[in-house]
């Protein structure tokens, strides 16, 4: 397949740039992967589509404030660095910019000398490996120094930073939100609760994926960001006995589906405790081994998260319900509307 099959159009207007001051008070596109039928509601509706014994799962990465606004100290130069991925000590994976300015040996400053960084690489797809130094904790210190990092397609500016959060975020090592799951609060994850679903929670840490577009026209060469995962022997266990008991297990986000994909993949479709590094790409004529169904925001054209959807549900379904979403004025993007994709044999 191509990525221009996968193409919409979208008017910029349906770009939600600011959240709504209800996470709950989103709408909730249902469709039904089987017939391609859909159904117009609200995101409290979601807890009608969950069963008793079904797992729904999390994923409770949290955000770093990861945008850093520096000088070169010698120059006195703007630049500003997005942090990716801690590789290893002190070093992260980042973008900066002016990228040409970045070469290996450059020192950067931020707050004063605060925290200093050195580059120390330049990666094959622009990025820089930089190396920091500073006196007391860093995440202090970037929660002093650093901004949310938003996405470029936000224009405004962010009032509460924890909007940008799961109201579970836990786990802190995200350059992006898992954004399917800003729309849940505590008493609906505890309403869901008191239904019977087992809430399992796992880790993917969103990485440098969220802001590269496919650049290839053939899906075959496209290669995938690597991001790093975990699920505990707990949430395994919790799931092991849902898919025993004949249970569904409903992922929240593309994120949480790449982690069960991943182990499913891995193990031959048994559930395991895991952790490691993940780049798994999931477009048409995948076969999924875990997820039954999921939860998902509205996703770029021509991404590979549109193409995830269409795995499971079908290209020609997806782009349907997208057009549908398009005419009815839905929410696109990280603050935006919902989609639940029903399980498959389960009518509306």
């Amino acid at each position: 397949m191509k990525t221009s099959d996968f193409d919409f159009d979208l008017p910029e207007e349906l770009i939600a740039q600011v959240p709504l001051k209800d996470r709950t008070s989103s709408r909730l596109l249902l469709l039904d992967s089987d017939t391609g039928q859909i159904e117009d509601s609200h995101f409290p509706s979601i807890l009608d589509e969950l069963k008793a014994g079904d797992a729904l799962v999390l994923n409770n990465t949290r955000v770093l404030p990861a945008r850093l606004h520096g000088v070169k100290p010698d120059t006195g130069a703007h630049m500003e660095v997005l942090l990716l991925n801690n590789t290893e000590g002190d070093r992260w994976e980042t973008l900066v910019k002016p990228a040409k300015r970045a070469k290996v040996g450059t020192v950067l400053s931020f707050g004063k000398g605060q925290l200093i960084a050195v580059v120390k690489e330049v990666l094959d797809h622009g990025g820089r490996i930089i190396e920091f130094q500073y006196e007391g904790i860093f995440l202090e210190i970037l929660e002093a120094l650093g901004e949310m990092p938003l996405p470029p397609y936000i224009k405004e500016k962010l009032d509460d930073a924890e909007r940008y959060q799961t109201v579970y975020a836990k786990e802190n090592g995200s350059a992006a939100a898992p954004t399917a799951g800003l729309h849940f609060t505590k008493e609906l994850i505890a309403q869901a609760e008191a239904k019977g679903v087992q809430i399992v929670y796992l880790t993917l840490h969103v990485g440098l994926g969220t802001f590269r577009p496919v650049s290839v026209e053939d899906l075959d060469s496209h290669e995938m960001h690597s991001e790093f995962y975990e699920l505990s022997e707990e949430s395994a266990q919790k799931l092991k006995e849902v898919k025993q008991t004949g249970g569904r297990i409903i992922a929240v986000g593309t994120t949480s589906i790449r982690t069960l994909e991943t182990i499913g993949t891995k193990f031959n479709g048994e559930i395991k405790a895991d952790s490691g590094w993940t780049d798994i790409f999931i477009s048409p004529g995948y076969t999924f081994k875990l997820v039954d169904g999921f939860i998902t925001n509205f996703h770029l054209p021509k991404s590979t998260l549109i193409m995830l959807v269409s795995a499971f549900a079908g290209r020609e379904r997806v782009l349907e319900a997208y057009e549908h979403a398009v005419r009815e004025k839905y929410r696109f993007f990280s603050f935006g509307d919902a989609m639940f994709v029903k399980p498959k044999s389960e009518s509306i």
